[in-house]
């Protein structure tokens, strides 16, 4: 049984611990706040993005257009985007798991992997995958620019052959308390799926013509989508950290509630062998 000097240290310590873990729940609880701001306005934009990449898919020849054409999957890349940094959780375990399961039933060659944040990059080195890029300290400072950059050198890794196709596995910010693992087809782009009501509600006159517009909007929407992916990982890096921080602090009190009791009990312990002791010595001295 552990003396109460050692339970005194053990309560102090864990007490310190508590303090820290509601340090860094409130720090991601900012954070957070901040990235789903961001989240919500970058995602009207890029849902009327979509909607006029659909419209000039049905009004130009996808053939002209690499970037929309599709072609046999012989070369595949995945695009994994992690944290820089733990204490999350299962957060970047389930982005890792399910881009790992995503290389396996790739077809054609074994797919290409790219990673952004230390954690995916670390993940797959260990278990022996060959990593095409790494794209280090993106979360740092999380700018536009740097998402353009990661979506030109996809482009290109497109339209020179090296992939067939290129998908991005991230993690989706649908609340506070749930962020969902996707994998997300970033090229070719396929335009998603739209109710009749909106195609037939609205015509729309393109100026320039569609060809012109098709060749701005699409590498733009690929920058985009890459920008969108940061944002959504950045909100559910900093979601998956504040939960796992206050669970963290729960913890910590419940274990020094325990410790507390214990201690209690031994101090108890030790004042009841002290009366005894003197009540033993005022016996033997009476007799």
């Amino acid at each position: 049984m552990a003396t109460l000097r050692e339970l005194r240290t053990r309560v102090a310590s864990i007490s310190n611990i508590q303090r820290v873990t509601n340090a860094m729940q409130m720090v991601a609880a900012a954070k957070m706040r901040r990235a789903q701001d961001a989240i919500e306005g970058a995602r009207p934009y890029a849902q009327q993005l979509d909607h006029v990449l659909r419209r000039l898919h049905g009004s130009v020849d996808v053939s002209q257009s690499p970037l929309l054409a599709e072609r046999p999957v012989n070369k595949s890349i995945i695009v994994t985007v992690t944290s820089d940094r733990g204490l999350c959780g299962g957060f970047n375990g389930n982005l890792c798991r399910l881009a790992q399961g995503q290389l396996m039933e790739e077809p054609g060659e074994p797919a290409g992997l790219i990673t952004i944040g230390r954690k995916g990059r670390d993940f797959f080195r260990n278990r022996g995958h060959d990593i095409i890029h790494d794209h280090e300290n993106v979360f740092g400072e999380l700018v536009f620019s740097r998402a353009a950059q990661i979506g030109q050198d996809l482009t290109r890794r497109f339209l020179s052959g090296d992939a067939d196709r290129v998908t991005v596995v991230f993690s989706e910010f649908r609340s506070v308390a749930q962020q969902v693992p996707v994998a997300r087809q970033l090229l070719p782009i396929v335009p998603g799926d739209e109710s009749p009501e909106a195609e037939t509600s609205q015509d729309y006159l393109f100026e320039p013509d569609p060809g012109a517009l098709l060749e701005e909007l699409v590498p733009r929407h690929v920058n985009f989508q890459i920008w969108r992916a940061l944002l959504e990982s950045n909100a559910c890096e900093q979601a998956a950290r504040m939960t796992a921080m206050d669970n963290a602090t729960k913890n910590a009190g419940e274990l020094i509630d325990e410790l507390t009791r214990e201690m209690n009990k031994e101090r108890q312990a030790s004042i009841t062998l002290e009366l005894m002791d003197i009540i033993g010595g005022a016996e033997a001295v009476a007799s």
